[in-house]
């Protein structure tokens, strides 16, 4: 069975790193002793070896060992031997290009396809769509394609924040910018707010955390799903 939490992020404001997942995390990675580690996003140009090590930090209250990919000598392997993964957040476009160029994209789909559990926040979420299209990153690298594992129907943007109309920006707004993207793709999709995710199970995906959701449609009006909404296209 199909397992994953797509979270909008891993940290919220003024919180510590992915405490306030922890204890759904606690529940999804039950009977999980060793959990690997997908450190390619490397935010604000992280060390692969520092941000494994706060990853483990935060880990350690559930009683796992984080072990980082960038370890291991047969990636792809190790992504199929795997109890449960994990990829964190940083620069989507980073990501993808080391994902491709360490020939993990066909491992990683096979892996959570077959049932080994998987958790995405921030740009691990992006890639469980059907491209990275959506992302708010800047493209600082040229990955081999856009396309993602497309372990969902639809796309994600992260970090999803609402027009504010106080504001003195004067650049896009979220919302502008997601209606660019239906101009040249039909593909849905999803506003996750901070704090939020979607729970997958198999074909069935439910918005989870306090949060509601805003859903985007080419040729629709964007409107709003409460959380524990299920979600199919």
């Amino acid at each position: 069975m199909k397992r994953l939490i797509i979270a909008s992020t891993s940290t919220l404001y003024n919180g510590n790193y992915l405490d306030y997942i922890l204890p759904e995390l606690n529940s999804f990675f039950k009977d999980v002793k060793t959990l690997l580690f997908i450190p390619f996003a490397r935010p604000g140009g992280i060390s692969h070896n520092d941000y494994t090590s706060k990853v483990q930090e935060a880990f350690n209250t559930i009683n796992i060992k984080v072990e980082g990919l960038h370890t291991k000598t047969n990636i792809p392997e190790a992504i199929l031997d795997a109890e449960a993964i994990f990829t964190g957040g940083g620069n989507t476009f980073v990501l993808l290009n080391n994902l491709y160029s360490n020939n993990c994209i066909e491992a990683l789909q096979k892996a959570i396809n077959n049932g080994t559990p998987y958790l995405g926040t921030s740009a691990g979420s992006n890639i469980c769509g059907q491209n990275i299209k959506t992302t708010n990153d800047m493209p600082i690298i040229y990955p081999p394609s856009f396309e993602a594992l497309k372990l969902i129907n639809f796309n994600i943007n992260p970090h999803y924040l609402d027009p504010n109309p106080n504001s003195e920006h004067m650049g896009e707004t979220r919302e502008t910018r997601i209606q660019e993207f239906h101009t040249q793709n039909k593909i849905p999709v999803i506003g996750l707010r901070e704090g939020s995710w979607l729970e997958v199970k198999d074909s069935s995906i439910i918005l989870k955390g306090k949060l509601p959701a805003r859903i985007f449609e080419k040729d629709k009006m964007p409107y709003e799903i409460e959380t524990e909404s299920r979600i199919k296209f």
